[in-house]
C-alpha cells in the first residue's frame, strides 16, 4: 500500500530516470523543429557535416598514428619497437575517447536528424518482407530517451509495441558516423531481414549503406544483401544480393548472433587476408537482449569437421538399450503396483515412500506414478525419504534395485550393476572403464616381455580402453536420447528425415546445428534415420565472449529487469526501464492450477471456446511443438477454426501473426510468437471507449463507478493470451504476456497449469501441492491464488539460478581459449 502511495506521489523509478533526460530530449526536439525548413539535399548533407566535425576532433591523432604505423613497418630494434607499440595503443585509445566525446556532443543533432527523416518519409512506401508498406512513424519522447540509453551502452527494457526497432535507428546512425561499422544483432534471420528492410530507408536517406547477413541454408535466398550509399538523396530504396564481405563493409549491419559468431570463427581460420569478411567489433545493439545475452549463452558456437575414422556403435547398442528400457518399465510398474497395494492395506508408510522414490528415479514420467503423486501428502513423503537417504549418503541403495537411475534436474543417467548385467551378462566389465595408467605401468614393469611384446601389449591396452570408452559413451548417450529427450520438444524430424534441434526458448527449428558429444547421433539412431558421420570441434566460442569483444555493447528487450544482476556481472550492462508511451491496460490474471494435465487441457479448451464465441482474438502459447499439435487436434474435434504456428510452419510466421488480432481468431503458437512479433488488433475487438485509450487512464482508475481492471475482467476486450505451461524462465512468460496490451490496447493474460507440468513436477510441486491441500482442492477443481503463483515464481528462480551457474562455468572455460584467439 505504501509503495503504491509513494509511486503516485513521486512516480516510478523509470519515470524519475526519464525526467533526468528531459534536457537532452528537449534539445533533440528543438533541433528537429529547426531542420523542418531544410531541403532534402540539406538534410542529406548533414551526415557529411557530422563526418567532418568528427575528423576535426580525431584528425591530428590519426595522422600521428599513421606515422607510427609507417615506422613500425621499418626495421627497428626490440626496445624501440616496443616503445612505438605502446604509443600506438595509447593513440588508439585516445582516438576512441575523442570519438566517444564527439558522438556525445553530436547526439542531439544526430537524433534530431533521424526524427526529421522519419517525418519526411511519412506517406512514402517501399518494399519490405511482407510487400510494400507505407511509413507512418516519427519517434516520440520516450523513444528518444530509449535511444540515449542504447547510445550509453546500457540495456533498454521496453514493453511490447513501444517501437524498439525504430528506437535502435538513432544510436545506430550516430555510432555509424565513426566509419567503424555498427551491428544490430537480432534473434533470427526473419527478424534481421524484416527490420533492415523496414528501417534501411532512414539510413539510406541520410547517406549511409546498410547490410543484411543471412543463413542461406535456412532462408533459401542470398547469403547477404546490401543497400549501397548514394551520392545524393535517394529516390528509391533498393536492395541487391551481395557477398558477406560487401555486407560487412556497410555502415550498419543487421544479422543474427549465430551468423556474426560463425563468420568470426571462419575469419580466424582464414589463411589469406582476402578471405576475411568482418571488420572490427565496434558497436552493437543486441535485440531481445535477455535471450541473446543470457538464454542462448549456455550453447557455445562450434564449427565442426569430420573425424578421420568413425568408431560409433549406436546401431549395435540400440536393441540392447531398448531391451533395458522395457525391463525398467516393467520393474517400475511392479513397484508402483506394490506401493499402491501397501498403501491400500495400511502398510508401513516409510517403506511406501522408499518404493515411490525408487519409481521416481526409475521412470519419473510413468503415468500411474504421476497420478499417485497428485494425492495428498505423497510428494512430502517422498521428499522426506529422499532427504534422509541423501543425508546418510545412501542414495545408491535406492538405485541399485533399478537397471538405471534418472536425475532429470541434473540431466544425467547412471547405469547400475543390474543394468550392466542385462546389457552384457557374459562380460559386465565391458561397461566398466579399466585403469589405463595402471595397466600400462604393469606392462612396462613386466620383465618377461621383450620390447616388441611390450609395445604390442601397450597397443592392445590402448585399443581395449578406447573400445570400452566408446561403448560406455554410446550406451550413455542412447540412454539420454530415450529418457531425457522427447521428439517435438527438444528436437523434431524434418520431412527429409533429419533430426533438427528445436530452440526451447523460441520454438524455432535450428537446422545446421547438432547436439554435441554424439547425442545427435544417438537421437538419429533412436528415430531410425541415417546416423550422420561423427564430427570433431575445429573452432568454438561462447556467446558471452563474442559479445564482450565489442568496444561498446547495448541491448533492448521487453524483459530484462529480472536478470539485471547477470547482465551486469557478465557484460557490465545496466538495465534501464523505459516508460511506456501509454499506460499498460492488460489484465494479468492469477494462474489457474489443476492437479492433472487432462483437467487443465479440458478447462483450457473450454475457455478458448468461450472467448472465440465472443469474437475475441485468442493467442495460445505452448512450450513445445508436441503440445501445440495436441491442442490443435482438440480444437479441431470441437470444430473451432484456428492457426498453428510452430517449428514445422515457421515459414508462415508473418502471415499467421498478421491475422492473430482479427475478431474470433485463435492462434496456437510455441514460444516463437513471443519474440519480435507485433500483433495488431482489429478495431472491432477493442471494446472500450477509444477516448480512454487516448488518455492516460490506468487499470486502477475509476470508470463508470468501478476500476478499468474490473470493467475489462467482466467485459473482456482486446487480445486474450493463454499460456499452457510456465517456462523455466520468468522472462519467457513475460514475453508471452507482452503480446497483449501493446501501446495501451486492452487485453488479458492467464496461465493454465497442472502439477504434472515439468517445472512443477521437478522444482515446485511439493510445496505447491501442500498449498493446494490446505486450500482444499479436490480432483477436477481449479485453484487460483496468489500464494500458489508466488510458489511457482520461486521454482522458476531456482532454475534460473542453476542456469546462471552453468553459464558462468562455461565462460570460465572459454576465457582461457579467448586468450589464444587474441
Amino acid at each position: 500500500m505504501l509503495g503504491r502511495t509513494l509511486k503516485k506521489l513521486f512516480g516510478s523509478q523509470a519515470d524519475r530516470e526519464f525526467k533526468k533526460s528531459e534536457s537532452v530530449i528537449d534539445a533533440v526536439n528543438q533541433y528537429a523543429d529547426g531542420y523542418t525548413s531544410l531541403s532534402d539535399a540539406d538534410v542529406f548533407a548533414k551526415t557529411t557535416e557530422f563526418h567532418r566535425r568528427l575528423d576535426e576532433v580525431r584528425g591530428p591523432l590519426r595522422e600521428e598514428l599513421a606515422q607510427l604505423d609507417e615506422q613500425l613497418r621499418g626495421g627497428l630494434e626490440g626496445n624501440d619497437r616496443q616503445d612505438l607499440s605502446d604509443r600506438q595503443a595509447e593513440l588508439e585509445t585516445a582516438i576512441r575517447d575523442a570519438e566517444a566525446q564527439a558522438l556525445d556532443d553530436l547526439l542531439p543533432e544526430a537524433f534530431a536528424l533521424v526524427k526529421e527523416t522519419c517525418r519526411r518519409l511519412c506517406g512514402r512506401s517501399w518494399e519490405t518482407v511482407s510487400g510494400p508498406e507505407e511509413w507512418a512513424m516519427v519517434p516520440y519522447d520516450v523513444q528518444i530517451y530509449g535511444g540515449t540509453v542504447l547510445h550509453a551502452g546500457q540495456v533498454a527494457e521496453m514493453a511490447t509495441g513501444e517501437g524498439k526497432t525504430l528506437v535502435a535507428t538513432m544510436p545506430l546512425y550516430l555510432n555509424a558516423l565513426t566509419g567503424r561499422g555498427t551491428h544490430l544483432i537480432t534473434h533470427n534471420n526473419f527478424l534481421a531481414k524484416r527490420d533492415a528492410m523496414w528501417m534501411g530507408a532512414i539510413y539510406n536517406f541520410l547517406g549511409l549503406s546498410v547490410g543484411i547477413i543471412q543463413d542461406a541454408r535456412q532462408t533459401g535466398g542470398a547469403e547477404a544483401y546490401l543497400m549501397p550509399a548514394t551520392d545524393e538523396v535517394p529516390t528509391s530504396f533498393d536492395w541487391q544480393p551481395a557477398n558477406r564481405q560487401q555486407a560487412y563493409g556497410a555502415d550498419i549491419i543487421y544479422a543474427t548472433k549465430d551468423q556474426i559468431g560463425f563468420d568470426y570463427l571462419y575469419d580466424n581460420m582464414a589463411t589469406r587476408r582476402d578471405q576475411i569478411s568482418q571488420r572490427e567489433f565496434n558497436y552493437a545493439i543486441a535485440d531481445e537482449a535477455d535471450s541473446n545475452l543470457i538464454d542462448d549463452a549456455r550453447t557455445p558456437l562450434i564449427i565442426s569437421g569430420p573425424v578421420p575414422e568413425s568408431t560409433n556403435r549406436y546401431a549395435e547398442f540400440k536393441p540392447l538399450v531398448e531391451k533395458l528400457l522395457r525391463a525398467q518399465t516393467n520393474l517400475v510398474n511392479k513397484l508402483v503396483s506394490g506401493a499402491e497395494k501397501k498403501r491400500s492395506e495400511g502398510g508401513d508408510e516409510y517403506e511406501v515412500g522408499i518404493d515411490l522414490l525408487r519409481c521416481t528415479r526409475g521412470a519419473p514420467k510413468n503415468k500411474r506414478l504421476m497420478k499417485i503423486l497428485q494425492e495428498e501428502g505423497v510428494k512430502r513423503l517422498i521428499g522426506r525419504v529422499e532427504a534422509d537417504f541423501m543425508r546418510d549418503k545412501r542414495m545408491s541403495e535406492i538405485d541399485e534395485e533399478l537397471f538405471f537411475g534418472v536425475d532429470e534436474k541434473s540431466h544425467t543417467i547412471d547405469l547400475t550393476d543390474k543394468g550392466r548385467d542385462l546389457l552384457s551378462p557374459n562380460e559386465q566389465a565391458l561397461f566398466i572403464l579399466p585403469d589405463l595408467s595402471g595397466e600400462i605401468d604393469e606392462i612396462r614393469k613386466n620383465g618377461d616381455l621383450d620390447d616388441e611384446a611390450r609395445r604390442l601389449a601397450e597397443d592392445q591396452a590402448y585399443r581395449d580402453h578406447a573400445y570400452r570408452t566408446e561403448a560406455v559413451h554410446n550406451i550413455n548417450q542412447l540412454m539420454k536420447a530415450y529418457n531425457l529427450f522427447e521428439r517435438d520438444v527438444q528436437y523434431m524430424l524434418s520431412e527429409e528425415k533429419k533430426v533438427i534441434i528445436v530452440d526451447e526458448s523460441t520454438g524455432r527449428p535450428q537446422p545446421g546445428r547438432r547436439f554435441a558429444d554424439g547425442l545427435h547421433q544417438a537421437l538419429e539412431a533412436k528415430e531410425g534415420v541415417k546416423v550422420e558421420q561423427e564430427t570433431q570441434t575445429v573452432a568454438t566460442i561462447t556467446l558471452q565472449n563474442l559479445f564482450r569483444m565489442y568496444n561498446k555493447l547495448s541491448g533492448m528487450t521487453g524483459t530484462a529487469e529480472t536478470e539485471s544482476a547477470e547482465l551486469f556481472e557478465i557484460y557490465k550492462l545496466e538495465v534501464i526501464v523505459i516508460p511506456t508511451h501509454r499506460p499498460i491496460r492488460r489484465v494479468d490474471h492469477e494462474d489457474q492450477i489443476y492437479r492433472t494435465k487432462r483437467e487443465k487441457y479440458t478447462a483450457l479448451i473450454d475457455e478458448i471456446a468461450r472467448l472465440h464465441e465472443m469474437q475475441l482474438p485468442v493467442l495460445v502459447g505452448t512450450i513445445s511443438v508436441e503440445i501445440s499439435e495436441l491442442l490443435s487436434r482438440m480444437l479441431t474435434r470441437k470444430g473451432i477454426k484456428h492457426q498453428l504456428l510452430n517449428a514445422r510452419y515457421h515459414d508462415k510466421e508473418a502471415e499467421i501473426v498478421a491475422d492473430a488480432g482479427q475478431p474470433g481468431s485463435v492462434t496456437i503458437a510455441t514460444n516463437m510468437a513471443g519474440r519480435g512479433t507485433d500483433i495488431k488488433l482489429h478495431a472491432d475487438v477493442v471494446r472500450i471507449d477509444r477516448d480512454l485509450l487516448n488518455r492516460d487512464v490506468t487499470l486502477a482508475d475509476s470508470i463508470k463507478g468501478h476500476s478499468l481492471r474490473d470493467e475489462l475482467t467482466q467485459n473482456p476486450s482486446g487480445l486474450q493470451v493463454i499460456g499452457t505451461e510456465r517456462h523455466e524462465s520468468r522472462r519467457i512468460d513475460r514475453q508471452l504476456r507482452g503480446r497483449s496490451g501493446r501501446q495501451g490496447d486492452p487485453g488479458s493474460s492467464r496461465f493454465y497449469l497442472s502439477l504434472e507440468d515439468d517445472l512443477m513436477r521437478l522444482f515446485g510441486s511439493e510445496r505447491i501441492g501442500s498449498v493446494m491441500d490446505k486450500l482444499g482442492a479436490e480432483e477436477g477443481e481449479v485453484i487460483e491464488h496468489s500464494m500458489v503463483t508466488r510458489s511457482i515464481e520461486r521454482a522458476q528462480k531456482k532454475v534460473e539460478a542453476r542456469n546462471f551457474e552453468m553459464r558462468k562455468h562455461l565462460l570460465k572455460y572459454d576465457d582461457v581459449m579467448n586468450q589464444q584467439r587474441q
